[in-house]
């Protein structure tokens, strides 16, 4: 069950609300966001909600049965938006394309892919200045000094910025200079950073665990509105299985589930999600039709050149196809 209080309800009045859900069997635990204020209640117990609805300060009951109750569907039934400012919104209603390197390596990278965005009309870059790798020997990432470049760049063209964070250490230094902080696979479960990013108020694009399952994936974003912070962003991006042919395996099964058991909006990333440069462009028109919100691509100049993942790296004649098509599906659905 969740109960919404109102911004008017005084602490008598909400000790009170508390009372008398615990006299029901419910343990209760108080959300604060920069929206609004939950008591999430927790139990088994059938319950009469008149019992408790007429209640002085409250503006709203639900009853949900998920696990999740924040992220779940059954109480908001609208899709979140999330509003970037410089009318760059996310929703339902407006596909998305963010594109940009895997990582920054230069100044020089960063305006030639600020100036690609612009001609293309994409709004939003991505870009790891921390870089999470497999062996300790390969490129880390810039760090801070190349986010500040990052920054200088996409700000000075109205280009948002969505880069990676590894720890609770790195959110206050990187907090200036991103507008959407993002959760990478091995941090999906990394339950110290998602209740940190949940106290901060820029969005925050979580990705699947690599193994995760689809409850624990929205238990991970539960963690983050939990804590206060309700634009979050669901990224479906691959998980191991068998298959060796592929980096990943995309599982577009995810996108509509997600659509249909959480209010919150859903891209995917099919340049990790198959690994493979050839195959990027129709697995995400595929996750554009299977009902994703928009999508996260990994471009580059000269992929073969790229300090990492080059061999998932759109080239722009790719990447400039690849967002003409998109465009043109999104055209095609909504006259459907």
């Amino acid at each position: 069950m969740l109960i919404q209080i109102k911004d008017t309800c005084n602490p008598n009045q909400f000790e009170k609300i508390v009372e008398q859900v615990k006299k029901s069997g419910y343990k209760t635990t108080s959300v604060k966001t920069f929206n609004c204020h939950y008591l999430v209640c927790v139990g088994s117990k059938e319950i009469d909600i008149r019992s408790i609805g007429n209640l002085a300060g409250i503006k709203d009951i639900h009853i949900v049965d998920d696990s999740n109750i924040l992220v779940s569907r059954q109480w908001r039934v609208k899709d979140t938006v999330i509003d970037l400012g410089d009318d760059v919104v996310i929703s339902r209603d407006n596909f998305t394309i963010a594109a940009g390197p895997c990582a920054i390596e230069n100044e020089e990278q960063v305006i030639k892919t600020v100036n690609f965005l612009n001609e293309q009309n994409v709004k939003i870059m991505r870009g790891g200045i921390f870089k999470p790798r497999s062996s300790p020997y390969s490129f880390r990432g810039l760090g801070i000094e190349g986010l500040q470049i990052f920054s200088k760049h996409c700000r000075a063209n109205g280009i948002k910025v969505v880069s990676e964070v590894m720890q609770v250490s790195q959110i206050e230094s990187m907090y200036p200079y991103v507008d959407i902080f993002q959760v990478g696979t091995r941090n999906a479960q990394n339950f110290n950073l998602l209740d940190e990013l949940g106290k901060i108020d820029k969005p925050v694009l979580l990705k699947r665990g690599m193994s995760s399952t689809l409850n624990e994936f929205l238990a991970s974003a539960e963690y983050i509105f939990s804590s206060g912070n309700e634009k979050i962003i669901l990224c479906e991006r691959g998980i191991r299985s068998f298959e060796k042919e592929f980096r990943n395996t995309l599982d577009l099964n995810a996108i509509p589930y997600l659509k249909d058991k959480s209010h919150l909006p859903v891209f995917c990333d099919p340049s990790h999600g198959v690994g493979i440069r050839e195959y990027v462009e129709p697995m995400a028109l595929a996750s554009q039709m299977a009902g994703a919100d928009g999508v996260l691509l990994e471009i580059h100049e000269t992929p073969e050149r790229a300090a990492s993942d080059g061999q998932q790296t759109l080239n722009y004649y790719e990447a400039n196809n690849a967002f003409k098509k998109l465009r043109m599906m999104e055209e095609m659905k909504r006259r459907m």
